[in-house]
């Protein structure tokens, strides 16, 4: 029987960012499941009217044990996928030795991968907000349209902005950066096979970061592979061509996943 694929969407977002590539795999016969975070399992236009007042306070390792324990729950290990910060949760799950095989898209990298300039400078808001750790932040419309998803043509990023983002706690932002809850075993021999893929153009995560993640991984002795998609943002799930990065992380997994 062919593996689930359980989509992890990452920060501002929720599992309608999913949509495209939920549709595109359960058309080619894979059974697709997209669980949220904690808190976020309410539609886009509600989460952005009045955030649960526990989402601020949301921490990597909740998250990540969340999806742990619906993963443990299942038949059969899944195939992980995530974006962003979803990224981040999949590499965390896969050094449990959970998932068939894993999918890390313009992924936040573990602790102890260096942050690149841009990246800083795309994450600022985050880290000079007031009481950060403690709350929900949003992000602006400019933000979006310039660190996220620059690449849209501008007529498509007022919709997309309103139609996806949505308020995240901040203090994962904070974790991420300080270690906690956010560090894997580089050199891990049974953890599943793993895939990172970067959007050259990518602000939020630049695609140096991700291979600098990629060559971390590289110490385990499981098969561990990087690609990069030309001229594609941090949106690169959702922007023109998102078909060919959906079905190159699919092929991959399923392959990775027999074996």
């Amino acid at each position: 029987m062919a593996p689930t694929v359980m989509l992890i969407h990452g920060a501002w977002l929720t599992p309608s960012s999913w949509d495209r590539f939920r549709q595109r795999f359960e058309a080619a016969g894979v059974s697709v499941v997209a669980p949220p975070w904690p808190y976020l399992d309410r539609p886009v236009d509600e989460l952005r009217r009045a955030p649960d007042p526990r989402l601020g306070k949301l921490g990597l390792r909740q998250i990540t044990d969340h999806y742990a324990t619906l993963i443990e729950a299942m038949p059969h290990p899944p195939i992980l996928m995530g974006h962003s910060f979803g990224g981040l949760i999949v590499q965390l799950l896969a050094d449990r030795g959970l998932g068939a095989a894993a999918v890390a898209i313009d992924p936040t990298p573990p602790f102890g991968v260096p942050a690149h300039p841009l990246a800083v400078w795309t994450s600022l808001c985050v880290f000079t907000a007031f009481n950060g750790w403690n709350r929900a932040l949003r992000m602006s419309e400019r933000e979006f349209a310039s660190g996220f998803a620059q690449t849209l043509p501008a007529a498509e990023k007022p919709y997309a902005w309103e139609k996806f983002i949505v308020p995240t706690p901040g203090r994962v932002f904070f974790q991420a950066v300080l270690g906690i809850g956010a560090r894997v075993r580089w050199d891990n021999p049974d953890r599943p096979p793993l895939m990172l893929i970067a959007g050259a153009k990518d602000r939020t995560v630049p695609a140096p970061m991700v291979r600098a993640n990629y060559r971390k991984h590289l110490r385990s002795p499981v098969d561990t592979v990087f690609h990069e998609f030309p001229g594609r943002s941090h949106w690169l799930c959702n922007e023109d061509g998102w078909e060919e990065v959906a079905d190159r992380a699919l092929s991959w997994a399923r392959t990775a996943a027999g074996r």
